[in-house]
Order: structure tokens, then sequence, then C-alpha cells
């Protein structure tokens, strides 16, 4: 099968000079580096993340997550 594939010049130069010196091709370098990804085994899940929560009550007047400009002038203390 053909495809047609996009990749970086410098990637595409270095990948070509390697399959040379293996006495192979491009194609044929890529194909056994895509068969290697598709044989590894998938990572797993990560591991879950806590984010830290806080009590309050909610949004200080004037602020709108809707307008961050409102938060940021909180935050350098303009408002």
């Amino acid at each position: 099968m053909r495809t047609v594939i996009t990749i970086d010049d410098e990637l595409h130069r270095r990948a070509k000079a390697y399959a040379a010196r293996q006495g192979t091709t491009l194609a044929a370098l890529v194909s056994e580096a895509l068969r290697a990804r598709r044989a590894r085994p998938p990572a797993g899940p990560r591991p879950a993340v806590e984010l830290p929560t806080f009590e309050g009550q909610g949004l200080a007047p004037g602020v709108s997550l809707d307008d961050m400009s409102t938060v940021y002038d909180r935050m350098d203390g303009l408002r």
C-alpha cells in the first residue's frame, strides 16, 4: 500500500540516513517502527490527581470568570 505522510525535514533526513546505514529503506524503517509501537502494551490509566478545594462564598462581587480581566485586576489588587 502506498501512503503519504508528512514529517519534519530534519527527522526525514536523519531517518533516511539511518535507514541507509542499516541497509534498509525508509518505508521499511517506518513500517518497523509502527509495528514496534503497536506491539507495546498501552500505558494504562494515569493516576488520579487530587485538586485542593477551599471553603468560601464563591466568587467575590465584581469578579466574573467570563471576563478574566476582572480576575486579573483582583489578583493585582486593582479592585
